[in-house]
């Protein structure tokens, strides 16, 4: 048996997939930057630092060696969005599909990551894969169900979704890549403030105001930039919103639990062997938005939550001495 496709990026996200595409038996290769952590995946079936949970099935194979994996048609690539265009960058060109699991906004440019990768590797097909997911309950088995936009169209959907879906990992199709990223980059930060309001004890009310206004947030940037409504409704945007936002499982809320605590951005990240996305997003996404008129007040609180401008409480009194207005905005006449 030969391996049809390759996760690039050992990280916990990475692994569970790896693991979830290897649940069927089939083969599946999975490269890391780390000798040590291919050799402990190769020879002790564990992923130690960042998937401890997992028994890991006996036909993933990783290496460190991203050549190896340049010859499979179909790669996930899983690194973290701000190393995303370096790691394509070192495949040679050609017409595979890259399906794309990182959310994020590439910082100093401001682009999605599907902008970044057709700028590495120009032959590619992208697809974005993005939804409602913990890594451990995906490695786990437990079911699981996320958007798989395509670019390609339906053609692209036709190729890829028998080889990624599993009976407890469910792909729905969409062609909205670009409200498949935005959705993913922008719940992220708003994690962070849902976190912040879990940390200030500020109870279940105030979360719950914090992810439907974050929602109307991501909702009227996704909508200035060409996504679908229905699209940010959806796994990607909405159900990724709620579960990143209830969870300590999510590194995003974790890291606002630590600021609503008292702890500063720096203390709270240091280290940390997974990348809490948010963190690089926020203030790429709140000059984005400033600079297209985009109304993003919890995104705004956040970035400077973590740029120590302010404290905790000086941004929640902030954000709740704003003006009063409609919960929804009227179409101009």
């Amino acid at each position: 048996m030969t391996a049809q496709v390759g996760v690039i990026g050992a990280g916990a996200w990475g692994t569970a997939l790896a693991q979830a595409l290897a649940s069927d038996g089939s083969e599946v290769s999975l490269w890391g930057r780390e000798g040590d952590l291919v050799r402990e995946i190769n020879q002790e079936r564990r992923n130690s630092l960042y998937l401890p949970s997992a028994t890991l099935a006996p036909t993933i194979r990783a290496t460190s060696d991203l050549a190896e994996l340049a010859t499979l048609q179909v790669l996930l690539v899983v690194v973290p969005a701000q190393f995303l265009a370096s790691v394509v960058g070192q495949l040679p060109p050609g017409t595979r599909d890259l399906v794309l699991c990182a959310k994020g906004i590439e910082a100093g440019t401001g682009r999605l990551m599907a902008d970044v990768a057709a700028d590495a590797d120009p032959q590619a097909r992208l697809a974005v894969l993005s939804g409602p997911t913990f890594a451990h309950e995906v490695a786990a088995g437990l079911p699981t169900a996320v958007t798989l936009a395509c670019s390609g169209g339906r053609e692209q959907w036709a190729r890829l979704a028998p080889l990624l879906a599993r009976p407890a990992l469910r792909p729905y199709y969409s062609a909205d890549v670009t409200g498949a990223e935005i959705g993913g980059a922008v719940k992220n930060v708003l994690a962070i403030a849902c976190g912040v309001v879990e940390g200030m004890n500020l109870g279940q009310n105030a979360r719950a105001a914090v992810i439907a206004r974050g929602y109307a947030e991501m909702l009227r940037f996704g909508l200035a930039r060409g996504a679908e409504a229905e699209t940010l409704a959806g796994l990607c945007g909405l159900g990724d919103l709620v579960l990143t936002c209830s969870s300590t499982s999510s590194r995003n809320f974790s890291l606002g639990l630590a600021l609503g605590q008292g702890l500063t951005a720096a203390e709270a990240l240091s280290g940390k062997s997974s990348v809490a996305e948010g963190a690089a997003t926020a203030p790429v996404l709140a000059e984005l938005a400033a600079r297209d008129g985009i109304a993003m007040p919890i995104v705004e609180g956040v970035c400077r939550l973590l740029s120590g401008v302010s404290p905790a409480s000086a941004v929640v009194a902030d954000i709740l001495s704003r003006p009063l207005k409609a919960e929804r905005e009227e179409p101009a006449a």
